[in-house]
């Protein structure tokens, strides 16, 4: 049973060799484009998401904070899609991954402290220390706010995959009782099969919703930055 449970988390392998590049590469295959000059129906209501998502993410941001657009936009795009193919059956969600998400945050936290520390390294050292702290809780403060710091990324990715995976789990769990009482008790299997509907449309609203906390904390982070 906890072989099947977890058995959807295993990354899946072709011939051997690794999959998990070509599932990652597989979602901005699905982003519609268009040659045309007028947009059909998609295409426009594909462009207003994200001018509003960017909108939405830039409006505190600098003019040094804003070049990272494009790259915040490409982000949220590309988790959205990856957890939203993950809903489909026998499909593989990159993002139940702590490896994947490290290999997101870390880059992204780390390229924003360092044009922090770059650009105005007395605000940023000034984090560390809180204004009007009494100097014996100097020391300590300075422990706890770099520790915090540092942890930083970590929960980033934690967050994300804890998530992501509890729903996966949860509608794996539901959907083994829908199966195992179909035979025994109808009524209950009916109950059962609109529970696991309505998760599932839970589940697509966490999709979304935990693309843009992963983005929006990213822009935090980088407004506290520049």
């Amino acid at each position: 049973m906890n072989e099947n449970l977890f058995a959807s988390f295993i990354a899946p392998t072709i011939l051997g060799l690794p999959a998990a590049v070509l599932i990652i590469l597989f979602p901005p295959l699905l982003i519609p484009t268009s040659k045309y000059l007028i947009n059909n129906q998609l295409i426009t209501t594909q462009q207003w998401l994200i001018k509003l998502t960017s909108k939405q993410m830039m409006t505190m941001h600098n003019t040094k904070g804003r070049t990272w657009s494009l790259m915040l936009v490409s982000l949220i795009i590309f988790i959205t899609t990856t957890n939203l193919l993950g809903l489909l059956p026998y499909s593989f969600t990159p993002t139940t991954q702590l490896s994947m998400n490290l290999a997101m945050a870390i880059p992204l936290w780390a390229g924003a402290v360092i044009m922090g520390f770059r650009s105005k390294i007395k605000n940023a050292l000034a984090h560390f220390l809180p204004q009007g702290t009494p100097t014996p809780l100097i020391p300590m403060l300075v422990i706890i706010e770099t520790i915090s710091l540092l942890i930083q990324p970590m929960a980033l990715a934690v967050r994300l995959t804890a998530n992501i995976t509890a729903g996966h789990l949860l509608m794996h769990l539901i959907g083994s009782a829908t199966l195992a009482m179909s035979t025994i008790n109808l009524p209950s299997t009916l109950i059962i099969f609109t529970i696991l509907i309505l998760l599932t449309i839970l589940e697509i609203a966490v999709a979304l919703i935990q693309a843009y906390v992963f983005t929006l904390l990213v822009s935090l982070y980088l407004h506290d930055n520049t």
